[in-house]
């Protein structure tokens, strides 16, 4: 089995390659520090797994996963993180991922799962399956996502609308349905809690 390992905390990934080499059957064939490096190394070594956090600088583990099943890739992505977020699992499963881990799981489990996915199984942490089951459904429209992803990073209005090819006032009206939907008082604040709950 060969894998790429991308994660932004380099003790943390440095730690994982070490365990994993450790193991016969599995090789270690790359290891970023960012999702546009991650890209790069699963385009030039065709792993059969890649294995990612999901908040990386440059690419997002999801947005990985999402890029790759738009590409056809044969690679199999494996989310490992922190974030038991339901909205975050519910983009998981659109993006094909096999696999949705918690990191505080065993390295035991982890190598028994990355086989099993091997094989052609998934696996979501039953925690997770447990937390996506009881959430409350998403109540943003796609462009009002796009809007609000666009928003994270402070742009203003004029530089959302240009960014999503939008006309300004457009712009507009999309932040003001979301901050609504979110109950919230300002587009930072809408940003804050669609961002916790893994919607955007």
């Amino acid at each position: 089995m060969r894998v790429v390992i991308t994660e932004d905390q380099g003790m943390l990934r440095g730690a994982l390659v070490q365990l994993l080499e450790m193991e016969e059957d599995i090789e270690v064939v790359g290891e970023a520090g960012d999702g546009r490096q991650a890209l790069t190394l699963v385009d030039q070594f065709h792993p059969d797994i890649l294995i990612a956090d999901i908040e990386m600088p440059e690419m997002s583990g999801l947005e990985l996963a999402e890029y790759l099943k738009n590409n056809k890739s044969l690679c199999k992505t494996v989310i490992v993180t922190t974030f038991a977020r339901p909205g975050y699992l519910e983009r998981a499963m659109k993006a094909g991922v096999s696999g949705y881990i918690l990191k505080d799981e065993p390295i035991e489990d982890l190598i028994a799962h990355l086989r099993q996915i091997n094989q052609g199984q998934r696996f979501i942490s039953p925690e997770l399956a447990e937390s996506f089951f009881f959430s409350e459904q998403n109540p943003l429209t796609a462009r009002e996502i796009d809007v609000l992803r666009s928003a994270v990073s402070g742009e203003d209005t004029k530089k959302i609308a240009d960014k999503l090819h939008l006309s300004h006032g457009t712009v507009r009206n999309y932040l003001s349905s979301a901050i609504q939907k979110m109950e919230s008082h300002s587009r930072q604040e809408a940003v804050i809690k669609a961002k916790n709950k893994g919607w955007i």
